[in-house]
């Protein structure tokens, strides 16, 4: 998808997808840049400006979902307006909306099903990565045709391993539900890779690996992209994805 607010634009068959970054928005101090998330304490007009140009450089749309860290699934209404609801993901087969999941360090994930015509975006932090969101997303897609092993996936910037440290009993409890997590920073501390884990989970899901597209930056090194981690007050950007 050409745009100027892509920062990324991953090759999603079936799909129109982007990541996009902090240039080419209207907020200005800690959330400067293309901050699409009301919740952060920015000005509202700037947020409803970053978003209406977000919807015009995709020509359609676009749906949010109050994120809250859950394992959620929101399947959109085959037709009409789309309520704004409290989730973690969402899935449709319809082609005149695009979806947007919001991230500052968690990981956006990305899917569609080229065959069938489905397409999911995923907000999988820790606890929803741990909890069951990804394979909770693939179980909604199937229930609208799409197939595992025909799925793409996308898993876009967020923290890497080498620098989302955490206390050693919390790699512990996620590497007992997901070992793949398991980690150790730059300087040899407790970490968490959740880019590790989201391959592993999408994998045993049955996506194929090599339809996951799993190189992207790190949000916390790369400050083309809002990090939460970085800047506890900050902005949000967003994986989005329409039907091809």
């Amino acid at each position: 998808m050409s745009s100027s607010l892509a920062a990324r634009a991953p090759r999603l068959r079936g799909a129109r997808a982007l990541f996009t970054g902090r240039s080419g928005g209207v907020s200005i101090a800690e959330h400067a840049g293309l901050n699409l998330a009301r919740h952060v304490g920015d000005d509202e007009h700037a947020v409803e400006r970053n978003r209406d140009l977000l919807a015009a450089a995709l020509g359609t749309p676009v749906v949010f979902v109050d994120q809250v860290h859950s394992t959620d699934v929101h399947v959109l209404p085959r037709r009409g307006e789309v309520p704004v609801v409290s989730a973690d993901a969402m899935v449709t087969d319809r082609d005149d909306v695009a979806l947007a999941i919001m991230v500052a360090d968690c990981l956006p994930v990305l899917l569609s099903d080229p065959r069938r015509g489905v397409i999911a975006a995923a907000h999988a932090g820790r606890q929803g990565l741990l909890g069951g969101v990804l394979q909770r997303t693939v179980e909604e897609m199937a229930a609208l045709g799409a197939r595992a092993e025909d799925l793409e996936a996308s898993i876009g910037p967020a923290i890497c391993g080498a620098c989302y440290e955490v206390p050693a009993a919390m790699r512990e409890e996620a590497a007992a539900v997901l070992p793949e997590t398991w980690a150790r920073t730059s300087r040899g501390t407790p970490s968490l890779d959740l880019r590790a884990g989201a391959v592993a989970v999408l994998e045993a899901a049955g996506v194929p690996r090599t339809a996951i597209d799993a190189e992207h930056p790190c949000t916390l090194e790369d400050e083309r992209f809002y990090s939460y981690r970085r800047h506890p007050r900050t902005g949000r950007f967003a994986g989005v994805l329409r039907r091809a």
